[in-house]
């Protein structure tokens, strides 16, 4: 017990004792990449005895890929991330987007070929021809029934983003058996009508700002994603570079950057890894993006599983009303779309709490009911 009146020299002397080692310390960090990374690798570290937090690599589809996979009880539902792009990796920013994902499921973030870490895990000379929407089908396949048989899960959930979506979709068309539902995040459905869209209403913001630049650049690639020729990789990126500017991709934001940046915290990731992330990128644009921007899903009218629409009310990058549209008509044993009114195409990282208590509300009880959960009582 403090006696009456002794508290204050008391205070006094710790007062004086922190400021003294204030003085002699060095400021806090952290100092650089490694000691960032080190911070937030022990914020999230998996200590729980049922759990496994790993990076690794697969040889999937004859060249080494890279995944992580983290999870606070491997009793607990899988969890597949395709990410977006092409070459747009989610990995190294689920540190953020996905915080809190692994408590309720097995979360396998996977770096497609040709980007991030599978990137520079081969000779891009080698990988580069292999670069094929096809090729890319068969690897999503590969990674499913690696992911089932390692984890001893006759279904997982597949959640599919941008271009992943079209991947993930194309997955839940032709295995349903394999999945227990699929979450389309910014769903890509028919993406030259996409494409007109998000052209049409960046004009319309361009016109609107009297942003003569917008207007004249926009102009100079018109008639845009019209008939049955792909468009020219010049083409999308300058039609990007203005609707990025405006808001269609980042909501209320001109750009992505912030989430880019956040791939240089990554501890998934090595200082060579951060170094190459964005050369891997522009490898899988300019292989794959015109062939993608192809894609046209609308011929899916039913599925045999369980689907989720993820929506940004303001996505213009991946039209979300066209997504809607085909939302409103698909058949499938359920289905359930949800919007994300503070987001436009990067919703998992515009809005990574609702994503969060949608994956729980909505998405894991279909695995409970199967019984493919954690018993309660070990959670």
């Amino acid at each position: 017990m403090v006696r009456k009146g002794s508290w204050l020299p008391l205070a006094t002397l710790l007062l004086g004792s922190i400021q003294a080692r204030a003085q002699t310390q060095e400021a806090p960090g952290p100092h650089d990449r490694a000691e960032a990374i080190k911070i937030i690798a022990g914020l999230r570290k998996i200590v729980a005895p049922e759990g496994l937090e790993r990076t690794e690599k697969l040889r999937i589809g004859g060249i080494d890929q890279w995944v992580s996979v983290r999870s606070r009880d491997l009793r607990n539902p899988v969890l597949l991330v395709i990410h977006g792009g092409p070459g747009w990796v989610a990995m190294p920013t689920s540190w953020y987007f996905a915080h809190g994902w692994d408590e309720f499921f097995t979360v396998i973030q996977w770096d497609q070929r040709g980007a991030g870490k599978t990137y520079v895990a081969n000779d891009p000379a080698t990988v580069a021809p292999t670069l094929t929407v096809e090729r890319m089908h068969a690897d999503a396949e590969e990674i499913v029934k690696w992911a089932r048989k390692t984890f001893g899960k006759e279904k997982i959930f597949v959640l599919g983003h941008s271009w992943g979506s079209i991947l993930g979709l194309t997955l839940a068309e032709r295995h349903p058996e394999w999945l227990h539902a699929y979450i389309g995040a910014g769903q890509g459905i028919n993406a030259r009508e996409s494409e007109r869209r998000g052209w049409a209403w960046t004009m319309e913001q361009a016109r609107a700002a009297k942003n003569e630049e917008a207007i004249r650049d926009l102009d100079s690639i018109a008639p845009y994603a019209v008939g049955k020729t792909p468009v020219p990789v010049k083409d999308i990126l300058l039609q990007r570079r203005w609707l990025n500017f405006f808001g269609g991709a980042a909501y209320r934001r001109p750009d992505a950057s912030f989430e880019g940046a956040a791939v240089n915290l990554s501890p998934e990731y090595t200082e060579e890894d951060v170094r190459q992330v964005w050369k891997a990128q522009e490898l899988s644009v300019e292989r794959l993006l015109s062939a993608v921007l192809t894609a046209d899903l609308t011929h899916v009218k039913r599925l045999k599983t369980p689907l989720f629409l993820f929506l940004g009310r303001h996505d213009y990058n991946v039209s979300a009303t066209a997504a809607a549209e085909w939302f409103a008509g698909v058949k499938a044993p359920s289905k359930q779309l949800v919007w994300f009114e503070q987001s436009a195409h990067e919703m998992l990282v515009e809005e990574p709490g609702k994503v969060l208590l949608s994956l729980v509300r909505h998405v894991r009880p279909i695995a409970e009911r199967a019984g493919d959960v954690a018993p309660v009582a070990a959670r």
